[in-house]
């Protein structure tokens, strides 16, 4: 078997799809002729958003994982502020004050490319150790944090190992960094960083094609070592989980983040309407929400409709997403949000269940959507569409099967390709 050696930041107890994304990548690679060899924070010094204990059962018996100690700002931010460390893209946080506006800044401007560079050096100096003794030729860096792509450009520099850069999300252009209040020197050097990776990377990774597009759009000559490998579910997360969605409960139900940016209000004002035609629905968000989805909800006056539930660990979505009777897909009203794919949407699809989303008609998701579910992909202004939509649903099940081809196991033989060939 080829050993290669995998670093990434986010690892279980880590909660969250990206944690999944290589978690799973980690599961099957030996099938594929990999064996790989994990790099990752030690829990004591990270700082995860979210933790998701029942993840660490999913890690493969005999997998050689590698973990460091790490400096990080957000332990000072937390008892300065005495809160938890902050969301993606600030889901779950009120308008910032003058306070937060500072911490944000400093983020902004004194971390580049994000806060948890601080892992950069620990890792480095373990990396180098396992490189010389395992005679690594194969070095896989996956982001965010996308501090962790500069260690795989010092070990490229170093080693001349080969080197995959895994890109779950834009760099310079993600849309959170607009709320960093950063200055013109910050992201000059931001983008010299992003652009010092894609092009000294052997092969490139991305989850969807728009993102491709994004790194490509003034750097043509990368977009042929540019792969799209989207994120997908794993059949053995849908085994023996309880699935009780045959009872007559009607419940709408959103798995995941919910940030500011996330257009709530009109599908909000359509379940209202939808509460008009037929009282029993059920609305039910489950993560992390800002709070300005709650004040809209008791502005409607729907409190006695709609339910929220703090974040729960990946099984107990799993099962969540299985007994809904509509799921809610929402893309955040961002620039260049046409290429989001969460690893949620392709556990929406694998569980056969209605899919109703809110976001643009061109993008990505839509399109895989239109292909693979029974869904309908609207503006959040259309309210008629949304209502009809969930009203009728309930007609259309088993109409289309579960594809194969976004699931874990395929995926990462497609990845397994990229490493062998």
């Amino acid at each position: 078997m080829k050993k290669v050696l995998v670093i990434t930041y986010y690892w279980p107890p880590s909660g969250g799809s990206g944690v999944q994304r290589w978690l799973k990548f980690v599961k099957y690679f030996r099938d594929f002729g990999i064996d790989p060899i994990v790099l990752t924070v030690d829990p004591d010094f990270a700082t995860f958003p979210n933790f998701d204990y029942s993840l660490q059962n999913e890690i493969p018996e005999g997998i050689e994982i590698h973990k460091t100690k790490a400096k990080s700002p957000f332990a000072l931010y937390s008892k300065v502020r005495q809160k938890e460390v902050p969301k993606v893209g600030f889901s779950g946080e009120k308008k910032p004050g003058f306070i937060e506006k500072i911490m944000r800044f400093i983020r902004g401007n004194f971390f580049i490319p994000d806060a948890r560079i601080g892992w950069n050096t620990f890792a480095l100096e373990k990396a180098r150790e396992i490189i010389q003794a395992n005679d690594i030729e194969y070095v896989i860096t996956t982001s965010p944090p996308h501090s962790t792509q500069l260690i795989g450009l010092a070990l490229k520099h170093e080693f001349n190992v080969k080197w995959i850069a895994d890109l779950r999300d834009p760099w310079t252009e993600i849309y959170y960094n607009k709320e960093l209040y950063r200055t013109s020197f910050a992201k000059k050097k931001d983008y010299r960083l992003e652009q010092a990776c894609l092009q000294k990377a052997d092969k490139i990774v991305v989850v969807s094609q728009d993102i491709k597009r994004q790194f490509g759009a003034n750097r043509t000559e990368i977009l042929e070592k540019i792969r799209v490998i989207p994120n997908g579910y794993d059949e053995d997360d849908f085994i023996e989980t309880n699935n009780d969605n045959t009872s007559k409960l009607k419940v709408i139900r959103y798995i995941g983040n919910l940030g500011e940016q996330y257009p709530t209000s009109g599908f909000l004002q359509a379940f209202a309407e939808l509460l008009q035609k037929d009282a029993e629905w059920k609305l039910e968000f489950i993560g992390n929400c800002h709070e300005g989805v709650k004040h809209k909800v008791n502005d409607l006056g729907i409190a006695k409709s709609v339910e929220f539930i703090s974040y729960v660990d990946h099984k107990k979505a799993i099962e969540y997403m299985l007994n809904a009777t509509v799921l809610l897909m929402i893309i955040p009203n961002i620039e260049n949000n046409k290429g989001i794919l969460t690893g949620k949407l392709f556990e929406y699809l694998a569980t056969g269940n209605p899919i109703i989303n809110i976001g643009p008609k061109d993008g990505d998701a839509a399109i895989i959507l239109s292909e693979n579910a029974i869904s309908s992909t609207v503006e959040s202004n259309e309210s008629d569409k949304i209502v009809e939509f969930i009203l009728n649903s309930h007609d259309k099940i088993d109409s289309i099967k579960r594809s194969d081809k976004f699931s874990r196991r395929n995926l990462t033989k497609e990845m397994a390709e990229l490493i062998l060939n």
